[in-house]
């Protein structure tokens, strides 16, 4: 089980913020617990695309001292997309290829789908206005 901090540097007021996700909730929490970081602040996933918080980067050296594994915030982003589809976030090292193999598939479903639509309507209007070759009745 790991925490994560990413790199990101959004600002919020005068201070500087990152993003903190571990693999468990409750491993989560006590990284915030062990670095000072209210509960309050925690973005559950009911709210948010996934579990995590925002931390300052006072609060990310903490952590970072704490254990925490630092990550870009594309592995981030990545990951928290694997954790919506699959319910692990997985490993950093491989989270941006499997995004994009993920969508990947999800592109080549959605033009399967749209192919097979397509091709069913084509043939439906076909059999509405063929002919036959010897002028009879379809």
């Amino acid at each position: 089980m790991t925490v994560y901090v990413d790199d990101m540097k959004a600002t919020y007021g005068r201070m500087v913020m990152c993003h903190m996700l571990a693999d468990t909730d409750d491993e989560l929490h006590a990284m915030a617990d062990r670095i000072g970081v209210a509960r309050r602040w925690w973005q559950s996933p009911v709210k948010t695309s996934g579990s995590h918080y925002d931390i300052a980067l006072s609060k990310r050296a903490l952590a970072v001292q704490a254990g925490a594994v630092e990550i870009t915030w594309r592995q981030a982003g990545a990951m928290n997309s694997r954790r919506r589809v699959t319910g692990q976030l997985g490993a950093p090292a491989d989270a941006e290829g499997w995004l994009e193999t993920h969508r990947a598939q999800l592109a080549a479903a959605r033009r399967a789908n749209a192919e097979a639509t397509l091709t069913a309507g084509q043939v439906a209007a076909m059999d509405s206005t063929m002919q036959p070759l010897d002028g009879g009745q379809p």
